[in-house]
């Protein structure tokens, strides 16, 4: 697991609401603390990341030392690859004024996945586009929920196998070469301990090998509730739930008992049918995610990398 961070981009996917921008954001604690000059990429203008470390997420901001941020608009990120392929400035801005051709580019289907990818893998050349812009040590994208995600990924291949010749498939090619690169590019799922989301986690590793070429470096199985009482215990609080006068405090303790119960009995089902690590995170019993409550995060994937 410790070669995640060797590779120059990390893909955080799963299925929606299990805390993909969570362990992105702890991963990137974890990179930035190892001196590694780092950014986390959010794509469709989400800024899940930026708003639980602090910044606006627009630029390419530095929200810790080495840590950096950036939200991707796929209309601005389309707009900087018109400018970046014509010669010149003044027809890139009539071009992208223009109404047909903001109707063009959203009527293409895969067009806004393919720039948003574009975009991240500009940020993990050592060669930026903009001479002044400085390059990464790694690059984190905190993709979208599986299908999506994998859509994204897959977008460069689509469009080069589409299009066949011409400049699009030369760069399309170029980017689904490091994409597809299991050395470069590392996948890493997060799902909760339960049914769909294991299910999910399972698609996730199918579809990757399918349509991208690549396997799930590591799996995460966010969000482990404690297990809090022995067999014996189990047992005193079952007797006591038949009697009379059960208190409510005794039915929550049988219920949070079955809860960990049925985690842990996805979290095998998980492992057996994952060919790699898995890492456990405990969940966090917090009101909102700043750099101190997701600080156990960091801990448990620091003692895993």
């Amino acid at each position: 697991m410790s070669d995640l961070l060797a590779k120059e981009l990390l893909v955080v996917t799963g299925k929606g609401g299990t805390g993909k921008s969570t362990v992105a954001a702890a991963l990137g604690l974890i990179a930035a603390g190892r001196g590694m000059r780092t950014i986390i990429a959010e794509v469709a203008q989400r800024d899940d990341v930026s708003r639980a470390l602090g910044g606006t997420g627009v630029h390419e901001d530095e929200l810790a030392p080495n840590l950096h941020h950036l939200s991707i608009d796929p209309q601005a990120a389309m707009e900087e690859y018109v400018i970046d392929q014509l010669p010149s400035r003044a027809l890139a801005d009539v071009l992208v004024s223009s109404r047909f051709f903001a109707y063009l580019a959203a009527a293409t289907p895969g067009m806004r996945e393919l720039v948003s990818i574009g975009k991240v893998w500009e940020l993990a050349q050592s060669e930026r586009r903009r001479a002044s812009d400085r390059p990464y040590d790694l690059v984190i994208l905190d993709a979208p929920a599986t299908g999506h995600g994998v859509a994204v990924l897959s977008a460069p291949r689509t469009f080069a196998e589409a299009a066949r010749v011409g400049r699009i498939a030369r760069q399309g090619r170029t980017i689904d070469a490091m994409l597809s690169d299991h050395q470069r590019t590392g996948v890493i799922a997060v799902a909760r301990p339960e049914e769909m989301a294991v299910n999910e986690t399972f698609a996730l590793r199918e579809a990757l090998a399918d349509e991208v070429g690549l396997p799930v470096g590591l799996v995460v199985a966010n969000g482990m509730l404690p297990d809090r009482f022995a067999a014996a215990d189990v047992g005193t609080l079952r007797r006591a739930s038949s009697g009379a006068g059960t208190t409510s405090a005794v039915g929550a303790a049988l219920h949070a008992h079955a809860r960990a119960r049925a985690q842990r009995a996805q979290l095998a089902r998980l492992r057996r049918g994952i060919d790699g690590p898995v890492v456990t995170l405990p969940f966090l019993f917090a009101d909102a995610l700043d750099t101190t409550t997701i600080a156990p995060l960091v801990g448990a994937l620091q003692r895993a990398l």
